[in-house]
């Protein structure tokens, strides 16, 4: 390694504080001489307090011992370039624990003596909690920084003592006593100066406060920029670190987005924008513009908006949540790479200016001399090479700052008279028609009902401003769509069932792309405008341009939400709410991806029906391992029938199941019977966000007065004897979902067998088409035109053509067995000589065409009926091949 003496020369020269420090110490050279090699950790500290041993006489002299050393130790290594930032800060931190833990330990002990151990009213033994706020409990701490505590503990109630003293009185003294050991200017300087105004009502607060006081306080008089403070807040001793945690997490983060901490945060940054003006403080690298702090403000807000929902960002140093938002695609990874580089370079020059003098500043000096020592101790040939490096930085900043923070809508729009109902080129009818409404005056009504309602009277002042910038836009954005009084309708709707959520209404406001993006959805589809306004966390989705064109991971679906499930515990409301939330996302996503034209109704409903099945797999984990078991691994498994085993699952279809099980033990039958209750009761129940599924169970033997789960064995035998030619139809289509491995595969192998027996083709024939009549009696030629599934032509002729088809050959042609769809089956049905190819090649492209016309009709909600002959010619093909098959 370099000589020790020379880097320690080094650092002096850009620092006249390492000067002042090695000649009133003069251990501190040798010292170094012996540690710079490497980092200290915090080990290294806790010996070098332990050498001697510590009373209340000697402690506060150690503590500035120690933190001589170690901060002249992380000085001359990051001169030297030998110490990344990160090295630099820890090495602060650890000194700034080392000496609170020790300095507690020593006093404590010492009060203890007098007034015995603080115990709670159950005679718990009680402990001050430190904690450590802002770069501490960040562990950020820089070089010349004071130290921002809270002093809290469990519970009131008394000492033990002979002299005995209230625990709030205890911990006062032991506090006060703390910050003197850690702050007291001596004649050996000081550790840390410490800043108590964090704490609850600042400095006309108590110094320290029980949990219920804190509670109490969070609860009625925290305030926005407390809980923007006490994301990085750290218990550093004590214990019953737990219960502080949950006692602050609902302060500080809100259970769904919160939106508004945009809005709050800024005005809290354009505060100290006026304050940084007024004081002329431009060349601070901290506060002023692209600094430090709007780094930081960058990652905490995000922070504030999702962490909630997502532990994953209750984290507390920057640049790891900066990290964390790329991984959850609220931030892009070049943007994180230039945040991370500038936060980098502001640190370490701001830990050089305060080299100097050890001064808690984070302004550039003014004199000529110090700014060309600045200059070289970054590495920069003079001071304008620096500050054109700085200003690359800043701007960087100071750009993606702008880009969450600024204010979209502050300035007025043209067409504000139009929603205050004051438009100055006549009646609001008048005004909305010339921007292209169809029906105006049915608008402005709809318009003026909205603005008069008892809904938006009742709204917040900050809430009803926040619609107020909305309204004019959303009038604007309707009008350049196809249908512009519908959407406007829909938008109406919408905004009546977020608006007393301000936070919706903040996400809207704060990035109108989303809103755009909405107004695009809900005037495409009504379906997707009931969706979303039912489940209007939804909206979040649209601010993440990849989750809408990417396409679905099910496998990483499936871990991340078992993931969310573990962390909630034993929560089951919650882990209900984040199951349908997490599904309500994914199926938004595919909507989206849908209405844009990416997705063929056949990649859709497998999408659909993977997301099903993801869902099922996870419901069923959950509920097993809340049930009385007899056995730790369960034998049981969930087959799909209908559109869920046939892959043909839409946006808002029933799942029909039927339970399973393989075990031979004799007692699990009731076991499996409340499994399959709970499961059936996880899936249908409405919480408050919502639903996940309607279950249909009646495809199971002897139907509603069947089993609600019933063995393999006697699954066959009731298929084998008692079933009905409909029953074994709807079996073509079923398939295993979720359970057991082996469950599935002994499915798969009796769903084969059965399908492979051969049977009396006639009778066959005979009772398919009874079936087909009966249900043409029920659901077809009920008005006029064409009813795309039930009239003849239809896709229930299609499907019927293949049940048939798949019973009446498979025994000669076990291909037809495979579940694999009915486009699929009509092709191997026409190899296998069963069919016309051509005949099947034209009834195929017909069925995907009535599929898709079907489903553009259920995104707006109509009934699946054309009122004309418009699709008629896609009827023939299906009809000329029934005739073919069936002879009818």
């Amino acid at each position: 390694m370099t000589d020790t003496t020379a880097l320690i020369s080094r650092a002096c020269a850009h620092s006249r504080h390492l000067e002042r420090q090695l000649a009133a110490r003069p251990w501190l050279a040798e010292r170094l001489g012996t540690s710079l090699a490497a980092p200290l950790t915090r080990a290294d500290m806790e010996a070098f307090l332990a050498e001697s041993p510590l009373d209340e006489t000697n402690l506060a002299p150690r503590l500035r011992a120690l933190k001589s050393w170690v901060a002249a130790h992380a000085m001359v290594r990051d001169l030297a370039g030998l110490a990344p930032l990160e090295e630099v800060t820890a090495a602060m931190t650890n000194i700034a624990e080392a000496a609170i833990v020790t300095a507690q330990r020593v006093l404590t002990a010492q009060l203890t003596t007098r007034f015995g151990t603080p115990r709670s009213p159950s005679g718990e033994a009680q402990a001050l909690i430190v904690i450590g706020m802002g770069k501490l409990g960040g562990g950020e701490l820089n070089v010349s920084s004071d130290i921002d505590l809270i002093f809290a503990y469990p519970e009131d109630g008394e000492t033990d003592g002979a002299r005995s003293i209230s625990n709030f009185d205890f911990f006062t003294r032991l506090g006060r006593a703390l910050i003197g050991a850690i702050s007291e200017l001596t004649g050996d300087g000081y550790v840390f100066r410490v800043d108590m105004r964090l704490r609850p009502n600042g400095d006309s607060g108590p110094l320290v406060a029980c949990f219920e006081m804190l509670e109490n306080y969070f609860i009625t008089q925290g305030r926005e920029w407390e809980r923007y403070a006490w994301i990085k807040a750290r218990p550093l001793t004590g214990t019953r670190h737990d219960e502080l945690k949950n006692i602050a997490r609902p302060f500080i983060f809100r259970k769904y987005l919160d939106f508004g901490a945009i809005n709050a945060m800024r005005e809290l940054h354009a505060q100290i924008r006026r304050e940084v003006a007024r004081r002329e403080m431009a060349d601070n690298v901290k506060l002023g513009p692209g600094g430090i702090r709007e780094i930081e403000f960058l990652a905490q807000v995000f922070q504030l908006i999702r962490g909630g929902g997502d532990h994953g960002l209750q984290i507390r140093p920057t640049l790891k949540v900066l990290r964390a938002l790329v991984h959850r695609g609220q931030l892009e990874a070049e943007t994180e790479a230039l945040l991370a580089a500038a936060y980098d370079f502001l640190r370490r020059l701001e830990h050089r200016i305060q080299y100097l003098e050890d001064a808690q500043t984070h302004t550039i000096p003014g004199n000529a001399e110090d700014r060309l020592r600045l200059a070289r101790a970054m590495n920069c040939d003079d001071y304008e090479g620096l500050i054109a490096a700085l200003n690359v930085h800043r701007h960087i900043v100071g750009k993606h700052f702008t880009e969450v923070f600024g204010d979209p809508v502050a300035q007025d729009h043209r067409l504000d008279p139009i929603w205050q109902g004051a438009c100055e080129a006549g009646p609001t009818g008048d005004c909305l028609g010339e921007l292209g409404y169809r029906k105006p005056l049915e608008s402005s009504a709809r318009l003026q009902e909205f603005r008069n309602s008892a809904r938006l009277r009742s709204m917040g002042d900050e809430a009803r401003h926040r619609l107020d910038a909305l309204m004019p836009r959303i009038l604007e954005l309707a009008a350049a769509r196809p249908d512009p009084d519908q959407t406007l309708a829909r938008m109406i709707e919408l905004l009546e069932a977020i608006c007393r959520r301000s936070a919706y209404l903040a996400l809207l406001q704060q990035y109108p792309q989303a809103m755009a993006r909405v107004v695009e959805l809900v005037s495409a589809s009504s379906w997707a405008a009931t969706y979303v306004t039912r489940h209007p966390l939804l909206l979040d989705e649209l601010l993440d341009n990849r989750s809408l064109t990417e396409e679905p991971d099910w496998s990483h679906f499936a871990t991340a939400l078992h993931e969310a499930m573990e962390r909630l515990g034993d929560d089951v409301e919650r882990q209900m709410d984040v199951m349908r939330e997490q599904h309500h996302a994914q199926v938004f996503r595919l909507l989206n991806r849908d209405l844009a034209g990416q997705l063929s109704v056949e990649r859709l409903s497998d999408h659909l029906s993977a997301a099903a099945d993801t869902v099922l797999a996870e419901t069923l984990s959950l509920n097993w391992k809340r049930a009385r078991r007899h056995a730790d691994e369960h034998r049981f498994g969930i087959l799909g029938y209908g559109k869920l085993g046939g892959k043909e699952l839409g946006y808002a279809s029933d799942l029909d199941l039927v339970y399973v099980h393989d075990d031979p033990n004799t007692d699990c039958q009731p076991v499996y019977a409340r499994l399959a209750q709970r499961i059936n009761t996880w899936l249908d129940s409405r919480t408050a966000a919502g639903h996940l599924f309607e279950i249909d169970t009646r495809l199971r033997p002897n139907g509603e007065s069947g089993l609600l789960v019933v063995s393999l064995e006697g699954f066959a035998q009731y298929l084998r004897n008692d079933a009905w030619v409909w029953e074994l139809q709807a079996l073509t289509r079923a398939r295993f979902c979720a359970g057991h491995p082996a469950v599935g595969a002994q499915f798969e192998t009796l769903r084969t067998g059965l399908l492979a027996q051969q049977r009396d083709i006639t009778k066959l024939r005979e009772e398919v088409l009874g079936m087909r009549r009966k249900m043409r009696e029920s659901f077809a030629n009920k008005g006029p035109g064409f009813e795309l599934k039930h009239d003849a032509g239809g896709l229930i002729d299609v499907e019927f053509i293949v049940q048939y088809l798949v019973l009446a050959y498979s025994h000669a042609h076990p291909e037809l067995t495979e579940n694999k769809g009915n486009i699929a089956l009509l092709g191997r049905a026409a190899n296998a000589g069963l069919i016309p190819a051509a005949l099947a090649e034209a009834s195929a492209n017909s069925y995907r065409a009535l599929r898709h016309a079907q489903h553009g009709l259920r995104l707006n909600q109509y009934k699946s009926r054309v009122p004309d002959d418009s699709l008629d010619h896609w009827r023939t093909p299906v009809q000329a091949l029934w005739q073919s098959v069936f002879g009818e």
